[in-house]
């Protein structure tokens, strides 16, 4: 016999007081006021908590009282930045809480209950992983198109310090996110010896390009890689990896037993990816060729051409 079935039994002798409400309170806000009537299901004489509704409120809830971990990272000056705890909602504890309130027995006023959420990656995981390098690739730009550069900074920041662990599937798509104006995206509509950009974002197939061919060099296991239609300038023949939203995707997988960690940068003509992981990996690194140090040729977009 389930937990409400039994104290509602319990209660046939003292129904609840329908006028009653609860507090749910987060610091000084109080975020839900409920009513047991309204959260109430009577079945002969029997009170019983409609579980549908309450789902909402702890749906709701911990919505509100939810607080991302953060990730330890390095910074631009080598230094370990610390990994920061999250919280997020404790659903049976506060459950209980909530039908403490309902059976008479609780308090009219509750602060939800949370659980720790721990990191991804802490300080000492991130100083093992970045202690051997393991493959590396770079290739070039133009600084002088801003908005291009721009779009290829962003992308390069969101996959720097990603650690993929043992086993893990990376995905491009998913770890970049949409490139949209919200996010700080530009235009750059023009054409790098025949890559016809995405529009907004443009330029972040450089980003997944370079990244390609440093997971190569370290020996990752490549599960989905596709190349434009056009040979683009800034990777040799064959090399590149296209992606846009909701369509092509560069995925990897890290098939070795220790995590790696990805290191991104861009600045002054030049997008870098290094591949690290713990000193004690055995590697199966592969040949990839490497570009030569010029920045691409640059013609304005043709809005004639064909997407």
């Amino acid at each position: 016999m389930g937990f409400p079935v039994v104290l509602a039994l319990l209660l046939m002798a003292n129904p609840l007081d329908a006028t009653d409400f609860l507090r749910i309170e987060w610091g000084e806000e109080t975020i839900a006021i409920l009513d047991r009537a309204d959260y109430t299901l009577p079945f002969s004489g029997v009170p019983l908590v409609d579980e549908a509704k309450l789902e909402q409120v702890i749906k709701s809830v911990a919505e509100h009282v939810y607080q991302a971990p953060v990730n330890a990272t390095i910074d631009g000056a080598g230094r370990i930045v610390p990994e920061k705890r999250g919280r997020a909602l404790h659903e049976k504890a506060f459950t209980e809480q909530v039908y403490d309130y309902f059976y008479a027995s609780g308090s009219e006023s509750i602060t939800p209950a949370i659980r720790e959420v721990m990191p991804k990656v802490d300080r000492e995981l991130l100083n093992q992983v970045r202690q051997k390098f393991i493959g590396g690739y770079a290739t070039y730009y133009n600084p002088r198109n801003k908005n291009r550069s721009h779009n290829i900074m962003l992308a390069a920041k969101a996959i720097n310090n990603y650690v993929v662990l043992p086993g893990e599937i990376f995905s491009f798509n998913k770890v970049v996110g949409q490139r949209t104006r919200q996010k700080g995206y530009l235009e750059a509509p023009i054409i790098v010896r025949g890559e016809l950009s995405e529009g907004i974002g443009g330029g972040i197939c450089q980003v997944s390009s370079t990244l390609y061919n440093a997971v190569d060099r370290a020996g990752m296991h490549i599960l989905q890689r596709y190349s434009h239609s056009r040979h683009v300038a800034y990777v040799p023949p064959g090399r590149d990896a296209t992606v846009s939203w909701n369509g092509p995707d560069f995925v990897f997988q890290n098939k070795y037993a220790y995590p790696i960690l990805i290191r991104a940068f861009s600045g002054n003509g030049q997008m870098s990816v290094t591949i690290h992981s713990f000193p004690e990996i055995e590697h199966e690194p592969r040949h990839v060729p490497s570009v030569r140090n010029h920045v691409p040729e640059e013609t304005p977009a043709d809005p004639r051409l064909p997407d």
